[in-house]
């Protein structure tokens, strides 16, 4: 895609727009979703090894209400959502990046109906929200191993600590 990063920000309805006509193409569509608070090395690998098992990726951006829903801390995150999605859609192995306000990616896995549901190793198939739903018309679920030391958490932790 040689789009202008902003353009690959989408809402629900331009993000099923976009998923139907990959789907003409007989593109494959990957989707994923996180925080992506501080981007480091290891979502860098773990986006592009998600991109690599089909044609297309998306990747849901949690809003930054749903943020501090998860309890990662209360001064996270620390880029807002705005910025956490134009960085990610900078990114050449993302299609398109969707905001999304809820808990969890629920809503948006079954608006776009990815063939493939990709997470990171933190968590199992059998964990994985929207795994059963993808699982039920044939898509596949994939958990991705993470690099090893490599999480927001624990850089965010460095950074307060001087290491």
């Amino acid at each position: 895609m040689n789009e202008p990063p902003a353009s690959r920000i989408l809402d629900l309805v331009g993000a099923q727009r976009m998923a139907h006509v990959w789907r003409l193409k007989s593109d494959r569509i990957v989707f994923t979703n996180g925080v992506f608070d501080i981007l480091h090395r290891g979502h860098a690998t773990y986006l592009e090894q998600a991109a690599a098992l089909g044609h297309r990726l998306i990747v849901g951006v949690n809003s930054d209400a749903s943020v501090k829903r998860l309890g990662k801390g209360s001064d996270r995150p620390l880029n807002p959502e705005a910025d956490r999605a134009a960085v990610i859609a900078a990114l050449r192995c993302v299609d398109a990046v969707v905001i999304f306000g809820e808990d969890t990616p629920l809503g948006l896995i079954q608006a776009i109906g990815p063939d493939v549901l990709a997470k990171g190793g933190d968590w199992t198939v059998d964990q994985i929200v929207g795994g059963e739903y993808v699982k039920g018309y044939g898509g596949q679920v994939v958990s991705i191993p993470l690099v090893q030391g490599l999480s927001t958490t624990a850089l965010v932790e460095r950074i307060r600590h001087g290491g």
